[in-house]
């Protein structure tokens, strides 16, 4: 159970699923839109961005907390993520008091008996980067969607672009299954220094925290390159960045058509390009990604 929660004024908070659903089909029946988006807590500005965004499409945003362990392929990772309940809660109210919903369910709550990832295909989404690098990561990911978006049937759901392998799956998630939600994806939200915002940043030391923003500062040379060379060539270029970086670690970088995103070898005019990257600074892993047209 969660420790009592001092910020509460007027925000509405669920722990049960059943008291939630049910809250959710009377504000349904006063014809009430509802948004929704998905966290694991540690809110930081890029979570505020998307609330801020459903609060303006939606009468009121629910607003998940809910550490998944079924999409944690490092159990230490899992162990380590932040837990900040009352400071997310405190957060949200400086944006609204009156119309986010707060659903932080125990997994009991979510799962019952058994915690357990579902198996999924997503077209090939799955296979390419972060499916590669975190075997039955986004099984983990379509498992806890699917259930959230049964339990609070929003209108339209917010995920930000950071995670744009995962926005290109929960799309397809809802078009496999033929769920009735929009999925809206929104810009990646940054630190004055271009560091893309994650929960994970908090757990960055000094000096690494310090080094990160390389990261973006090498994305937005690779998308000025990408006008004039090869993909091969950029990939090249930002590999050979990395290796002066003492702090930083390059785990992959890739340039892939944003629909299929599997690697490009040949530009075409005709299909949208993104870069991917994946970072370790020090043991934490970050990613980010840059449109390069």
């Amino acid at each position: 159970m969660f420790a009592p929660v001092k910020y509460l004024l007027y925000l509405k908070h669920f722990q049960n699923k059943t008291k939630l659903a049910s809250h959710i089909t009377d504000l349904k029946s006063k014809d009430y839109s509802v948004g929704f988006v998905p966290t694991m807590g540690a809110l930081h500005n890029g979570h505020l961005s998307l609330v801020k965004n459903g609060l303006e499409e939606n009468d009121v945003v629910v607003v998940s907390i809910f550490v998944n362990p079924t999409q944690f392929d490092n159990k230490d990772d899992l162990i380590k993520y932040p837990r900040t309940l009352e400071a997310d809660i405190a957060l949200l109210e400086t944006i609204s008091d009156q119309k986010i919903i707060v659903y932080a369910p125990t997994a009991e709550d979510l799962y019952g008996d058994q915690v357990e990832s579902q198996s999924f295909s997503f077209d090939g989404l799955e296979n390419e980067m972060e499916g590669a690098f975190r075997p039955g990561h986004f099984d983990g990911v379509g498992t806890v969607v699917k259930r959230l978006f049964e339990i609070v049937k929003p209108d339209s759901a917010y995920f930000g672009e950071k995670d744009f392998q995962q926005l290109q799956i929960i799309k397809k998630l809802v078009e496999l299954h033929g769920l009735p939600v929009n999925v809206v994806g929104c810009p990646i939200h940054r630190a004055d220094d271009g560091l893309a915002m994650s929960s994970r940043n908090a757990r960055l030391t000094p000096e690494h925290r310090k080094a990160a923003p390389f990261i973006y500062k090498t994305l937005t040379s690779a998308k000025i390159k990408f006008g004039t060379k090869s993909a091969k060539n950029v990939t090249d270029w930002v590999t050979k960045q990395f290796e002066n970086q003492a702090l930083l670690d390059l785990e992959y970088f890739i340039i892939a058509d944003e629909a299929t995103l599997k690697p490009t070898k040949r530009k075409s005019t005709k299909k949208s390009y993104r870069a991917f990257i994946a970072v370790y600074a020090g043991d934490i892993r970050l990613i980010d990604n840059i449109a390069l047209n």
